[in-house]
């Protein structure tokens, strides 16, 4: 980058120091010669934006035309060669004439405190090798297989422990992306029913055969759906939940009432609970709520549970046993001072 002053059209770079072997050709811009390097440069299939093919046009005292022939063929020369295509690159050539000084440059100007390193950190990830991979593999199975077999009980019991507490603890991360958030209550007027029509109700419900399964998916969108479906020819439907822990019906009695704006009638020992519709029942337009699971990550979420409640009763069995080690390694150690202050 070299500085050109506006009044005398000096080129550090460029001109011969013998002023006197210039020749002149008068009238020739500086454009044409920008005009032609793009044209040049285009025509390899390089881009190069112009923004600084202005009508720029320089004066001098020396301003003869052998003298501006000969400074812009010497200046198209040397430019050509400074921006040759091949050594183009797709950043765009700006013009800058702050200060009475012309400046080229390519690409983004930097300022005066700024660098071309600066901001940018270069962080060389080192790729690991199959091999390498490998015998990182091989290094983790031997060193667990080592503690597994180890003669050592404790060691043995606290490899298996500190294993079940990593698996809890992804299991139980696992489990939180299939929270979803509950919808603001809406405004709902429940229903008095008097004891005969509870009683009727209950009769209806006992004897009718229409009912909606809940299985080990527990309360999910479906389920609130096909209680929605039997209501368009039924008052009542029952609710089967089957396999369901002790005092887990309850829970879902209290779940399916939020969602569906049903009424509990009653529910039976056996897991069967009885929901009416009610008196102004209206038919929702969107009958599976947003704020419940899909049938498919019902099934998901119903694994980990399964897998969580199997880790935790491990986990408590190991302590256990932990617990029962050292209670024998204290007994076995107050025996042998006993023997050896009797033997003493």
């Amino acid at each position: 980058m070299h500085p050109v002053c506006r009044d005398s059209l000096v080129w550090y770079s460029y001109l011969d120091p013998n002023i006197s072997n210039f020749s002149i050709f008068h009238g020739v811009r500086f454009t044409q010669n920008l005009n032609y390097v793009n044209m040049h440069a285009n025509q390899r299939g390089y881009n190069s934006e112009a923004p600084l093919v202005g009508a720029l046009c320089f004066s001098s005292p020396l301003n003869t035309p052998s003298m501006q022939r000969s400074l812009m063929i010497g200046y198209h020369n040397n430019l050509a060669k400074w921006l040759h295509p091949r050594c183009m690159s797709n950043a765009s050539i700006e013009l800058n004439t702050k200060k009475d000084v012309v400046r080229f440059s390519m690409g983004k100007q930097l300022g005066k405190n700024e660098s071309p390193t600066k901001g940018k950190k270069a962080f060389k990830r080192v790729k690991m090798s199959k091999r390498a991979k490998l015998n990182e593999l091989r290094f983790y199975r031997l060193k667990a297989k080592k503690k597994m077999n180890s003669p050592n009980p404790e060691v043995r019991i606290r490899y298996k422990l500190e294993k079940a507490k990593r698996k809890e603890a992804w299991l139980i991360e696992k489990l939180r992306k299939f929270e979803v958030p509950k919808a603001p209550a809406e405004t709902h007027d429940p229903e008095i029913l008097t004891e005969e029509e509870r009683f009727y109700l209950k009769r209806t419900g006992e004897k009718k055969k229409n009912y909606v399964p809940v299985g080990r998916r527990g309360v999910f969108g479906g389920v609130v759906l096909n209680m929605h479906l039997h209501w368009k020819k039924h008052e009542t439907v029952k609710v089967v939940c089957r396999p369901c822990k002790p005092g887990q019906v309850h829970e879902y009695a209290e779940e399916l009432a939020r969602l569906s704006k049903g009424i509990v009638i009653d529910i039976k020992p056996d897991n069967i609970i009885i929901f009416y519709r009610g008196k102004n029942y209206v038919q929702p337009k969107v009958m599976s709520p947003p704020d419940t699971l899909s049938k498919a990550k019902a099934l998901e979420k119903y694994r980990y549970e399964q897998s969580l409640e199997h880790t935790s009763q491990f986990i408590e069995k190991l302590e256990k046993e932990l617990e029962e080690y050292h209670e024998h390694l204290d007994r076995y150690r107050k025996s042998k001072e006993k023997l050896c202050a009797s033997s003493g």
